[in-house]
């Protein structure tokens, strides 16, 4: 019997890139002799996203949807797919064709070796992104691993292969802000990397700005570690202890008649200094409890609004 192999692809305003996406995942897949399957997540998309996948679905009947009820994230996209997916592995990759099909022969090669999880990265001679954005993914990828329980490559792309015992452990996973770049490296299992150089998007732009980065970015180091709070209690303790070093500055002022207002403007940048650090400190803090809170109310990573999945395959796929 021939291994399945379930193919799990977000999409926000992909419309452009889906009927190209598909004929090149034919072209890379017809020859490998696995079963698979197609599984789009329309992540609440605005154009014509949904019906370019239903089209491609009635042309050809591997191609599958889900229609979530608006925009959720394209981690908890990557969840939906993953939890109804019932392949023997799992592929995630995004609808943009920066992804190259052609890898997938050498990923589903170290499968058949043994290896639990094949994950790619991006090698740093990448000719579609700027200077800036080298640096910052740098940075990004620098931070977490200093701050965070995990380590992660620089580049470290949602293009992978998960073996089905692994699937079933993310399936249990249920937190709030999921990261799975970081969430496939905690869990473990035998792993291995491929380096590649993305493609320029076929159209469309990236839809992740400044800001939509630097929250992902906190957001993910919360979600591994609880160093930054270790950090916020050390520079407390710091200060606290260098305070006390003013005391016998104090002292010699008084006792030889220095005039004490002539450090008004240092104390002032001093108070200022202590009050922003205070902020930061108490920030930090606020941001667990904000993430405990909403963790406690248990709201669902994700609604689907529609999906043809289990209308063919007869309600057998777990939701």
């Amino acid at each position: 019997m021939k291994k399945k192999l379930s193919i799990i692809i977000p999409a926000f305003n992909e419309e452009k890139n889906i009927s190209h996406l598909v004929a090149e995942l034919n072209k890379a897949l017809n020859s490998t002799g696995y079963d698979y399957e197609y599984i789009f997540v329309n992540d609440g998309s605005k154009d014509n996203t949904l019906n370019e996948i239903k089209l491609q679905a009635e042309i050809q009947p591997n191609v599958f949807y889900i229609e979530l009820s608006k925009n959720f994230g394209k981690d908890y996209a990557l969840k939906a797919g993953i939890d109804m997916a019932n392949g023997d592995a799992i592929i995630t990759m995004d609808a943009d064709l920066q992804h190259p099909p052609h890898l997938l022969p050498q990923m589903l090669k170290y499968w058949e070796e043994g290896y639990d999880i094949v994950y790619t990265y991006r090698e740093d001679a990448n000719p579609h992104v700027s200077g800036f954005q080298k640096l910052a993914s740098k940075l990004f990828y620098k931070g977490i691993n200093a701050i965070s329980d995990i380590t992660l490559e620089n580049g470290i792309s949602d293009f992978r292969l998960l073996d089905q015992k692994v699937v079933n452990e993310l399936k249990q996973i249920d937190e709030y802000e999921i990261f799975f770049r970081g969430m496939v490296k905690w869990v473990g299992f035998l792993q291995i990397g491929i380096p590649y150089t993305p493609a320029a998007r076929h159209t469309g732009e990236a839809s992740y700005s400044f800001f939509k980065l630097a929250k992902l970015a906190i957001g993910s180091i919360m979600a591994f570690s609880v160093r930054p709070l270790y950090i916020a209690t050390g520079l407390g303790l710091f200060f606290s202890l260098s305070a006390l070093l003013y005391i016998p500055y104090i002292f010699i002022s008084y006792f030889y008649g220095y005039d004490n207002l002539s450090g008004w403007a240092s104390l002032i940048a001093t108070v200022a200094f202590f009050g922003g650090l205070q902020l930061l400190v108490l920030g930090i803090i606020g941001s667990y409890l904000g993430k405990i809170f909403l963790q406690t109310k248990h709201r669902p990573n994700y609604i689907i609004r529609s999906t043809n999945l289990l209308k063919a395959k007869n309600d057998s796929v777990r939701v």
